[in-house]
């Protein structure tokens, strides 16, 4: 498991994706060439550069474990099996949608970590140090935010870190899987609220079909038109992506 320091250093990489273009041109030098004493040339790729490239391996466990994609596809994915679609939306289209609603989500810890961190370590007035700990630190409260106590008291004993006195002490080795538990209770438990006008319709369905001596005829078939008439007549989009962006921006 990377230790605090490597977490911190993937964060400022991320960062550094969020800059503008000519920012990241102006700031990075791609290739460094130093003229040898006998007049040769050494072409040397920056540091920089090199943790950017890195970084596209992480991205998608970045993404997973430290920003809201995890609660928004697993909710997204419990309301289509809630309404018995099927693969209607498709998997690329929850993941588009997961995709933006997170960027949209999560904007605010963007801008912070580019205005606190980022810009001032490209503009020089700070050196990486400094910006890898000003670049962790709004993660670190939006996960802190997010995270249950108890989650978190779990992971700091089996980890037998007692000697922890505060969240803010807690490193991110510990508050990584914290934050991921939490977020999946988090996450069932509004599947759960989702599921149930979806399971009332199933259950009035199949009564009315059993009544009727229908057996052979299956509810889901019947049972489907009902759920997306009833979807689509309450807005049930607009109230999915409002409630998920207000279960993050409230809590």
């Amino acid at each position: 498991m990377l230790n605090s320091l490597g977490f911190r250093l993937l964060l400022i990489g991320m960062a550094l994706l969020w800059v503008d273009a000519p920012a990241l041109a102006a700031g990075i030098e791609a290739v460094t060439v130093t003229t040898g004493k006998q007049g040769g040339q050494t072409y040397t790729v920056t540091i920089q550069i090199l943790a950017l490239m890195t970084l596209l391996t992480v991205l998608p466990a970045l993404l997973l474990t430290m920003t809201s994609f995890t609660r928004i596809m697993i909710v997204l994915s419990l309301l289509r099996t809630a309404l018995g679609t099927g693969q209607a939306p498709s998997n690329q289209v929850l993941l588009g949608l997961s995709l933006f609603l997170t960027i949209f989500i999560m904007m605010p810890v963007f801008d912070k970590v580019n205005a606190e961190a980022v810009q001032p370590y490209l503009e020089e007035k700070i050196d990486v140090t400094v910006a890898i700990e000003k670049a962790s630190e709004p993660f670190r409260q939006f996960m802190l935010k997010q995270t249950r106590e108890s989650d978190l008291e779990l992971f700091i004993r089996i980890s037998g870190n007692a000697e922890i006195e505060s969240a803010d002490n807690v490193p991110f080795s510990l508050l990584l899987p914290a934050f991921v538990t939490s977020e999946l209770k988090t996450a069932f438990q509004i599947g759960f609220l989702i599921f149930l006008p979806f399971l009332i319709i199933d259950l009035v369905v199949a009564s009315v079909l059993m009544s009727m001596g229908m057996m052979m005829l299956s509810p889901m078939i019947i049972s489907l038109p009902f759920k997306i008439m009833l979807f689509v007549l309450a807005d049930g989009w607009a109230l999915i992506m409002e409630m998920l962006a207000a279960s993050f921006y409230v809590s």
